[in-house]
């Protein structure tokens, strides 16, 4: 398949991000390597969405530093960015409605883009034709996610049944392996995860990268280096506003996450992989 006519796809990663880590980015790589090996698709961008504040996580520093760290670390990437909205939201967003978001997002352009052909006389015929291809499909949107994202499903409370078909069935997952998790098995053990397999694209990471952001949270606690893990811009920006500290560590301490308490539920706070990333 020619790359003209192959779908055009977005990855759309939601998390904390706190901090970014080139582990974070590197997952962009990896998803978008495998999804243009199948000849079917072609990357198009990728979207960083942090979580909102009122996520009630551990140790989570206000959004305006998280995403102002990850539009640092994206200066080098041409087609990933960090999109702030889910962070403007008066509270929490469910992640299927940033999935909902971002592709109404997409339609919404591909309309402005062919309304833009409509009224536009071009002086060369090529231009036309350039911009004909670039406006004719809506692309496919995926959350992106590490392998063990798909273990949260299980969590309790964590998720609405509803919203996890609705992400499987109309949106997919591309999923990337991780030390420790094994999302075969995942799959296999559940029965709505089987039945939208076809979905989700399992992705094998051959370089293993750990990098955690609660690690790296702990180390600068102790004043240690954490140069090769996260870019330097990053480094430099912690240091200039002095963001992670024992204190920051303590925030939210004892809350339960957001969706939990949506839920009623009395299940105790969860660790740092209970986002998407």
């Amino acid at each position: 398949m020619s790359v003209k006519s192959r779908i055009p796809l977005i990855l759309l990663a939601c998390g904390s991000f706190n901090p970014i880590t080139n582990m974070h980015m590197r997952l962009f790589e990896l998803a978008r390597d495998h999804l243009h090996r199948t000849g079917r698709y072609q990357v198009i961008e990728g979207i960083m969405s942090p979580v909102s504040d009122d996520y009630r996580k551990k140790g989570l520093v206000s959004a305006r530093h998280r995403i102002a760290m990850a539009k640092l670390a994206l200066e080098t990437s041409d087609w990933i960015r960090v999109d702030p909205w889910e962070t403007e939201q008066e509270s929490w967003t469910e992640t299927v409605k940033v999935l909902r978001h971002h592709y109404n997002e997409s339609v919404r352009l591909l309309q402005s883009k062919k309304e833009f052909m409509k009224n536009k006389q071009p002086t060369e015929r090529s231009t036309e034709n350039f911009l004909s291809s670039q406006c004719s499909v809506v692309p496919e949107l995926k959350l992106l996610c590490g392998a063990d994202f798909l273990q949260t499903f299980q969590t309790p409370n964590l998720w609405k049944k509803e919203h996890i078909q609705e992400i499987l069935e109309e949106f997919g997952l591309v999923c990337i392996s991780r030390a420790g998790s094994d999302p075969a098995q995942y799959i296999y053990e559940s029965e709505l995860l089987t039945k939208f397999q076809h979905n989700i694209f399992l992705v094998k990471e051959w370089i293993q990268n750990e990098i955690s952001s609660t690690q790296i949270r702990y180390a600068l606690c102790r004043g240690l280096s954490v140069k090769y893990l996260i870019p330097d811009s990053v480094i430099a920006y912690i240091a200039y506003h002095n963001i992670y500290t024992e204190e920051s560590e303590r925030k939210n301490e004892g809350d339960l996450l957001q969706p939990l308490k949506l839920h009623n539920t009395a299940v105790s706070p969860l660790n740092d992989r209970s986002h998407s990333l």
